[in-house]
């Protein structure tokens, strides 16, 4: 038997550097964490580059003008916005978490006028019948308790004013370099690197940073819409007296899971409508039913010019990576998993339309 050594160390070569790869994305991801104020600022940087680069076209400033003035307005909205966010989150966490027993106490009372029903529970049998009336008070404090305990987490993250504004202070120093010395930083890259080291890095880095911020400016503008459109209904319900006491929360909650593939806004509102249907307020039902076939013609509308060229990376798959990487990061990895997955895709295209394992022990080069 005559053995290909040659065709062999291709082979291992190929599953060395993807094994490589993975291992690079991997300690990428517990690093993120840990420098969180310069992923703010790359990610920052994204978003407002075409706009820096708009404003030296039209009006002729330099690089360092048109950052400066970009990241300060930028900033101040930001400001404005997130002061405006916590105020209101506060107010509703503090109003929600003081009146928890009775928000358990109407829950509990939906689940007994659920469970009372004999057409609902007719056709079950005896034993499943008894294990959601044993298991009803279980899962009615287990709901309650995980959002009274996320509610006071994000209460307690938010009162740690101190070490966000140090990490702010470096995400806008960070930003401001990025965004003023990204052709001098550019240039020390290609004085300290091999020419073809830097000719790889250079294609990398211009189709993953076109990759990534395509992505991260369709998505958060189409969540961001969602989430305007949903808070402005959900604000209008409660101001002509439907029993919507948390539009701010609530909006807040929906855009999260309409940022999340496959499920979106429907995962939440369709339920909703449908409880309150069941507790009696037929009216809010049909308003949230409504509200929902707003959000999603708006969607429908926008998501075609918005997302121009798809990723083409397959909603499972996307869900695969943010799954991983709530598990190796906690919720921050929900969102730096698609990213990633994103960086490798643009590495290893041509292996992945090929196929993983084909390429891998292809005999052509």
């Amino acid at each position: 038997m005559v053995t290909d050594l040659n065709y062999w160390s291709k082979v291992l070569k190929r599953i060395f550097n993807f094994a490589l790869t993975l291992l690079l994305l991997f300690l990428l991801l517990k690093l993120s964490v840990f420098y969180l104020p310069f992923l703010i600022a790359f990610v920052l940087a994204l978003f407002i580059e075409p706009i820096i680069k708009l404003i030296m076209k039209n009006f002729k400033w330099t690089r360092r003008a048109s950052s400066i003035f970009v990241i300060a307005i930028s900033v101040l909205l930001l400001f404005l916005i997130i002061g405006w966010g916590t105020s209101t989150l506060f107010k509703e966490a503090d109003k929600l978490l003081s009146g928890s027993d009775s928000y358990f106490d109407k829950t509990k009372n939906l689940f007994d006028n659920l469970t009372d029903n004999e057409n609902i529970l007719k056709n079950l049998p005896e034993e499943m019948r008894n294990a959601i009336e044993n298991s009803e008070d279980d899962l009615i404090h287990t709901f309650t308790n995980w959002i009274v305990n996320t509610l006071s987490q994000i209460k307690k993250w938010l009162t740690k004013v101190p070490n966000l504004l140090f990490m702010f202070f470096f995400a806008l120093m960070a930003l401001y370099f990025m965004c003023t010395d990204k052709i001098y930083m550019i240039d020390q890259m290609e004085h300290h690197l091999p020419d073809p080291w830097m000719k790889k890095l250079t294609k990398y880095i211009r189709e993953i940073s076109k990759s990534i911020g395509h992505y991260l400016r369709a998505e958060f503008t189409l969540i961001f819409i969602s989430f305007m459109v949903c808070l402005t209904g959900l604000s209008l319900f409660k101001l002509v007296g439907l029993n919507v006491p948390f539009p701010f929360l609530s909006a807040l909650g929906i855009a999260f899971v309409d940022a999340l593939p496959i499920l979106g806004s429907s995962a939440v509102m369709i339920p909703w409508a449908v409880v309150e249907a069941l507790n009696g307020d037929i009216v809010l039902g049909i308003a949230i039913i409504i509200l929902l076939g707003m959000m999603a013609v708006i969607r429908n509308v926008l998501e075609p010019k918005l997302v121009s060229k798809h990723i083409g990376i397959h909603p499972v798959v996307t869900l695969i990576a943010m799954y991983t990487g709530y598990k190796i990061i906690g919720v921050f990895g929900m969102i730096l998993g698609p990213i990633l997955l994103i960086i490798l895709k643009e590495i290893y295209s041509p292996m992945i339309e090929k196929g993983v394992i084909r390429s891998l022990f292809d005999k052509d080069d």
